[in-house]
């Protein structure tokens, strides 16, 4: 009988805010784009002055199996909270991993908010919140941001990589107003081979199940939009957020968000 994986448990740093392992966000960036360069991927730089450059990476694929086969769109961000750097380490990865299928077109943004990493904090250097700003802009970033996702085209699927350090586990939000085949539970069962799920009733004020949140919201209620919202309004019909727990060593959040990532998008390509 195989013996069962144990489980990483909570480090109790956090208390009031993060206060786990920082990392050296140039380095990664650095990294990703060594990772990108070396397997074919085209990458691009997006000028936000007068904050640092916002890094892009885009895989499309040039020959589909079967024929008639479409490419499947799949866009991933990270690093938009400058206290949540597993979400970047994961972009890394998965880059260096360079593990997809065959069909999957991917369009990865691994950090959002590079002064916030630079500052060791969740807002950029200006104090503001990014995910805050996808409806009434006012950070050069999020300007960059919105400028590069509306010369892309329309996305089959959206991932958003974040950390939240007062969880007791992984979870994940779904938006999903079309009701499309769900992908919820195939990356809650992917991250719950590295670490634990946040099993709550209520998460962050919202009703849960089995570490799935499917709030039932309108986008046009809510007086600041998150990243999320503004992809489901104006480029994607299905979209998760992936919520590693912070309070949880480093590596564990990292391979979560890996796994779940590595799920989504391969359930995503066998369903299309």
């Amino acid at each position: 009988m195989l013996e069962k994986r144990s489980l990483p448990q909570r480090l109790g740093k956090n208390v009031n805010g993060y206060f786990g392992d920082a990392i050296q966000i140039r380095d990664v960036l650095k990294e990703c784009v060594a990772a990108g360069r070396a397997h074919g991927w085209t990458v691009e730089e997006i000028s936000a002055a007068p904050k640092p450059s916002l890094l892009t990476l885009k895989r499309i694929p040039e020959h589909l199996p079967g024929g008639e086969e479409k490419p499947v769109h799949i866009y991933i961000s990270a690093g938009i909270h400058g206290d949540e750097p597993a979400g970047p380490l994961a972009a890394r990865g998965l880059l260096q991993e360079n593990d997809w299928p065959a069909k999957a077109a991917l369009w990865i943004c691994p950090c959002l908010n590079p002064t916030g990493f630079l500052a060791g904090r969740r807002e950029n250097d200006d104090g503001l919140d990014l995910n805050r700003q996808y409806l009434e802009l006012k950070a050069a970033e999020t300007l960059a941001h919105m400028d590069w996702l509306s010369r892309q085209p329309h996305f089959d699927l959206s991932l958003c990589l974040h950390e939240d350090w007062e969880s007791h586990g992984f979870y994940v939000y779904e938006l999903n107003p079309d009701e499309q085949s769900s992908l919820a539970e195939a990356i809650v069962n992917a991250a719950a081979e590295l670490c634990p799920i946040d099993m709550s009733d209520v998460i962050e004020g919202r009703a849960a199940r089995n570490g799935i949140i499917r709030p039932s919201l309108d986008p046009r209620s809510r007086p600041q939009w998150p990243e999320s919202f503004y992809l489901l309004t104006n480029k994607t019909r299905l979209s998760y957020t992936l919520e590693g727990p912070s309070d949880f060593p480093l590596e564990a959040r990292v391979s979560a968000l890996v796994a779940a990532v590595k799920a989504a998008v391969k359930t995503k390509c066998a369903q299309s």
